[in-house]
């Protein structure tokens, strides 16, 4: 049994839902789908998603510059207006990751990803502030200073990899150095960042670079996985150490059993926040795993991971940008089957996962946070308030093939009166659509009738709680089954 109080009186401190200020999709072009659009709708509206990020702004399917027939460059933002324009319809803005290179402007023809986006340096670097500077002076004259000054623009994506960039440290910092300036040249109010790198890599070299050579730089942005690891630690090149875990986890299946240790996210952030120093640190892509396909994207062990992982990193950092909300995704060409171990938060016909519910419930906390709640081996929550009532977010959680079991947890509430509660369970059995799909033998193109199936074992609704009351409070108890996840709401 674990053992919890909650101080109902202790003095609270603001909550930022840093999780909620951005979500990652796939490249630029899917954000002209219905679809696409109805899912991002419902991730804003039930999850408090705030920004977007996508791949893609300016590859060649987005036609943002190409030539006429008689040779001259042609400059087209109409699919980019409409992105913005639905976003901003829904309350929603665009964080702009600038990238891949239009064809027109490349300087080889090397490409990534089953949509073909560019990763070279441009050919002329004239032609390339030029682009930067047209597409900031137009968003700024149609949407207005006030508006875009509160958008991101982020240089590329994952530069120290080869496959999303031919180029050296030093050919990024170019292109870092041109964009910005071509940036601010339109109006030093607008927000440019980077290096957006893989492996929380090249902070600290960016921002030497920048203060040395007096370039603007507004935040830091990285990525990171649980699974980065062995490429954190290994010493090895990021693209042979990834041939390599990828390649483990082909031939020996148990190699997937345990392939981190339990908090390594935090570890890194804790790393990556001292490199990065007075600047605002966001991360703009993190999952429970980099590998695609991977079933745990799809369980609720990466449900219970996202609870983990958000709670312990609460005053860390100022945004945490999950990747991605939807499976909606054609990295690799749009993968077959309902469940396939996507990244996304919702399948491609949007039925939520389990990592959708627990980004719902953490949506639910409130803004005001209790004194922290230190974890009791795979056990952990937070306290919050919000409307004169407490909302509690618990997890059990361990790393794959780590001994975890079903804890019992005893909380005992201190300093209110309290006249009833109930529980949200995210686990095996609520919330949880996959299972139902393998119940159903894992149709790849599940019928009107099974998706209504599918849909209806995604809900999840709250249940009544026995509530003992005490001279100052009152004691709750609950079961947390492997890798499950609970939502209190206490009155």
């Amino acid at each position: 049994m674990k053992n919890f109080t909650v101080n109902a009186a202790a003095p609270t401190f603001e909550l930022p839902h840093y999780w909620e200020k951005c979500v990652g999709s796939c490249h630029a072009y899917t954000a002209l789908r219905e679809d696409y659009r109805s899912q991002l709708r419902k991730a804003h509206e039930e999850a408090g998603f705030q920004y977007v990020r996508f791949h893609g702004l300016l590859d060649d399917d987005m036609s943002v510059v190409f030539r006429s027939r008689d040779g001259k460059l042609i400059y087209n933002f109409f699919n980019i207006d409409s992105i913005c324009d639905f976003l901003l319809s829904i309350g929603m803005k665009p964080f702009l990751e600038l990238g891949f290179m239009p064809g027109v402007l490349a300087s080889t023809n090397t490409t990534c990803f089953h949509y073909k986006g560019n990763v070279s340096k441009p050919k002329d670097y004239n032609q390339w502030d030029t682009l930067i500077e047209k597409l900031a002076s137009h968003l700024v004259e149609r949407y207005g200073i006030n508006e875009v000054s509160n958008w991101y623009f982020e240089v590329w994506n994952e530069p120290n990899l080869k496959f999303f960039y031919e180029g050296t440290q030093d050919d990024y910092f170019e292109l870092y150095e041109h964009t910005a300036r071509a940036i601010k040249k339109v109006n030093p109010a607008l927000r440019v960042g980077g290096p957006a790198t893989a492996c929380n890599g090249w902070i600290a070299d960016l921002i030497h670079f920048c203060e040395a050579n007096s370039v603007p730089l507004d935040f830091v942005s990285t990525h990171h996985y649980p699974t980065d690891d062995p490429l954190w630690e290994s010493g090895m090149s990021l693209d042979e150490a990834i041939q390599k875990f990828m390649k483990n986890n082909k031939d020996d299946a148990s190699e997937k059993k345990i392939y981190y240790k339990r908090g390594i996210l935090t570890e890194m952030i804790h790393t990556a926040k001292k490199e990065a120093g007075n600047y605002p640190l966001y991360y703009t892509e993190w999952n429970s795993s980099a590998q695609l396909p991977d079933e745990v994207h799809d369980l609720p062990y990466s449900s219970s991971l996202v609870a983990k992982t958000v709670i312990d990193n609460i005053g860390l950092v100022e945004a945490y940008s999950f990747w991605t909300f939807t499976d909606i995704f054609e990295e690799n060409g749009q993968l077959p089957g309902e469940f396939h171990g996507g990244f996304g938060l919702q399948t491609v016909h949007g039925i939520p996962k389990p990592t959708y519910r627990v980004f719902q419930l953490l949506h639910m906390l409130g803004d005001q946070q209790l004194p922290r709640i230190e974890e009791q081996g795979s056990v952990g929550m937070i306290a919050t308030t919000q409307e004169n009532e407490l909302r509690i977010l618990a997890y059990n959680h361990n790393v794959l093939g780590e001994e975890i079991e079903t804890e019992h947890v005893h909380l005992t509430i201190q300093n209110r009166e309290v006249s009833g509660a109930e529980i949200i369970y995210v686990d095996e059995t609520h919330g949880n659509a996959y299972a139902e799909w393998k119940r159903m033998g894992s149709p790849e193109y599940p019928n009107s009738d099974q998706m209504e199936a599918l849909k209806q074992a995604s809900e999840i609704k709250p249940m009544p709680l026995k509530v003992d009351k005490t001279t100052d409070g009152a004691v709750i108890d609950f079961d947390l089954v492997p890798y499950a996840v609970a939502y209190l709401r206490i009155y």
